[in-house]
């Protein structure tokens, strides 16, 4: 069994159904991303996991246990979630923010001691942010940031790490850094991650396991190489694409792709415009 399981489940908001009986396994001990096209219901299904989002029926379990039923506290301190473009308080430093991931573990008026110390010098360390501790939040770029909320995310102490597209407005060079620690931060200390990608390649690459859905049901579930083919991103994106695989990691790369004539992209739709003008 995985570590978080979905059975039937169903999610919307008001009268819309955005995912519907849908039952999945996240493997333990693995980096697992979630693929689509917009407005599939990735962040959705992110968010019913997460136990931010209700669902209309069906359940959630982690590590064999309804999320539903499981206190807030007792849920935060075995998953962690990264929420899309998080914002800090003004004026907030470094390490009060990372200090917050610690909240779950802290008793009383909730005052640091030497383990909750420990735990944000070293959520700090590993991301590279020990030097910038006393540096306001707001003052660090994007890829800092980014690396300053993964801290936090850290200092929690949880099995499982939550982030929804955490390479969103990030340029190439901070995309790869972010990527590459969550890549450590499995490998050295095991922390499964799911997360919410965009980027077909990057996701091949730095996934273990990928779930590709399209209108709210899994279209395909597997390794990179079960799921980054021409039949799937057909099916999942509605593009003819060019599938090779790189000879370093032997993952498959999208080389190329172009929208299909049935999909009536663009290129067509203006072609016909002109035919008929």
């Amino acid at each position: 069994m995985g570590i978080i399981t979905t059975e039937e489940l169903r999610i919307g908001y008001g009268d819309q159904t955005i995912v519907d009986n849908l039952s999945v396994s996240i493997p333990r001990g693995k980096i697992t991303s979630i693929i689509g096209a917009n407005g599939c219901g990735k962040s959705t299904l992110l968010k019913s996991m997460a136990r931010i989002l209700s669902p209309k029926s069906g359940t959630v379990f982690l590590d064999g246990k309804a999320v539903q039923k499981q206190s807030t506290r007792a849920i935060a301190k075995k998953m962690a979630v990264l929420p899309q473009s998080p914002e800090a308080p003004e004026g907030l430093t470094v390490r009060e923010l990372v200090s917050y991931g610690r909240f779950p573990h802290q008793r009383g008026f909730g005052k640091l001691n030497d383990k909750d110390r420990d735990m944000i010098d070293w959520a700090l360390s590993v991301t590279g942010m020990s030097e910038f501790a006393d540096r306001p939040v707001d003052a660090m770029s994007g890829g800092q940031r980014q690396r300053v909320w993964i801290a936090m995310a850290l200092a929690q102490e949880t099995e499982v790490l939550i982030l929804d597209e955490p390479t969103t407005y990030l340029d190439l060079c901070h995309q790869l850094e972010v990527l590459k620690l969550l890549e450590q931060l499995n490998g050295v200390e095991g922390r499964t991650i799911l997360m919410v990608i965009h980027d077909i390649n990057q996701a091949a690459r730095f996934s273990d396991h990928i779930v590709a859905l399209k209108q709210g049901a899994i279209v395909k579930e597997g390794t990179p190489e079960q799921v980054v083919t021409k039949d799937v991103l057909r099916e999942v994106f509605d593009i003819h694409a060019e599938i090779v695989y790189e000879p370093k990691t032997g993952k498959p790369v999208c080389l190329t792709y172009d929208l299909l004539e049935a999909s009536g992209g663009t290129t067509n739709t203006l072609q016909k415009n002109k035919q008929h003008a």
